[in-house]
């Protein structure tokens, strides 16, 4: 009696759990409206007007600027960093005589994190190896890496980049030799007998990379069209900095820092290039190390900027 009982319960279960399934499943479900982003025609990229009527070039962007606007996370952090970095990059990129639209070429590098570090073992915001670092003038050492700077490697990767426009004398071409390397770009356009990047048959992240670019130029200079609305407190904000030079070796940043009245993780924070406790310098090198000015480290003290108002809805 006791096991019909049971078998009895068990089968009526069974047939409330199939009734509550097929409620579950017959039901229509409900989604989040998503809309696809048009492609413009064309898009001026560092005084190049691109066409997007071929439809590979078309289909490449659609690619990257779908996965630019649904990558909220990302793309989020992009814009918040951009705010705090972008009016010293372009100060630099203007002085420098390089395009502005180049600034776009950093975001799609690292995000804007000054701290990005590579599996190719590529630092900083502008992803730069130590060898090239180097040939550019940066400081790469155990105590020193200037990869880290953004404003050293934004000046490092303007030289690349006049460089390669020397060679090229065509902006985006320059853009994908900015990944691949000017020999492989050098080589592949000999090879395949074009004249400029866009027409190249190349790997897949090189093949994506300036297409990617632009994606980040359209979104980022038009964000509310792509659903992204900040308030100017959303925006990371610019930090002020007095600057003291150390021409001698550091026994301890921790003390050194603690004796500027800032904590060792507020200098690192100031001058990413730091990446040891100590200095050696057996040079005697100067070196300009940054106090952040104590109002600007505080909400409640400062005053709110933005690099460019279409991020703002206040």
């Amino acid at each position: 009696m006791m096991a019909a009982l049971v078998l009895l319960t068990s089968a009526t279960m069974q047939g409330q759990l199939k009734r509550e399934y097929s409620k579950t499943t017959t039901a229509s479900p409900v989604f989040s409206t998503t809309a696809s982003p048009d492609i413009p025609t064309s898009v001026t990229f560092a005084g190049e007007k691109i066409s997007f009527d071929r439809l590979d070039m078309a289909e490449r962007l659609d690619r990257e600027l779908t996965g630019i606007i649904y990558g909220q996370t990302t793309t989020e952090l992009c814009f918040k960093r951009a705010n705090r970095y972008f009016p010293a990059l372009a100060r630099i990129l203007k002085e420098q005589g390089v395009p502005l639209d180049f600034l776009y070429l950093a975001v799609t590098e690292s995000s804007m994190d000054y701290n990005a570090y590579s599996s190719a073992k590529a630092a900083g915001m502008w992803q730069l190896l130590a060898g090239t670092a180097r040939d550019y003038d940066l400081e790469v050492t155990d105590d020193v890496d200037e990869r880290y700077d953004p404003e050293k490697s934004t000046v490092a990767a303007c030289k690349y980049l006049k460089a390669a426009f020397k060679k090229y004398g065509h902006w985006p071409t320059v853009a994908a030799s900015y990944n691949a390397g000017m020999g492989r770009i050098s080589g592949e356009l000999t090879k395949q007998k074009v004249e400029n990047s866009f027409d190249l048959y190349l790997v897949q992240e090189t093949s994506r990379y300036v297409f990617r670019i632009i994606a980040y130029k359209l979104v980022m200079e038009s964000p509310k069209r792509y659903g992204y609305r900040f308030s100017r407190k959303n925006l990371w904000q610019p930090v002020g900095y007095t600057v003291v030079e150390v021409t001698g070796p550091v026994a301890s940043w921790v003390d050194w820092a603690k004796a500027k009245g800032i904590t060792y993780a507020q200098l690192r924070e100031a001058n990413p290039w730091i990446r040891s406790t100590k200095l050696t310098n057996a040079g005697g090198k100067t070196y300009k190390v940054r106090i952040p000015k104590h109002n600007d480290l505080y909400r409640s003290k400062r005053t709110f900027t933005v690099y460019n108002k279409e991020w703002v809805v206040d």
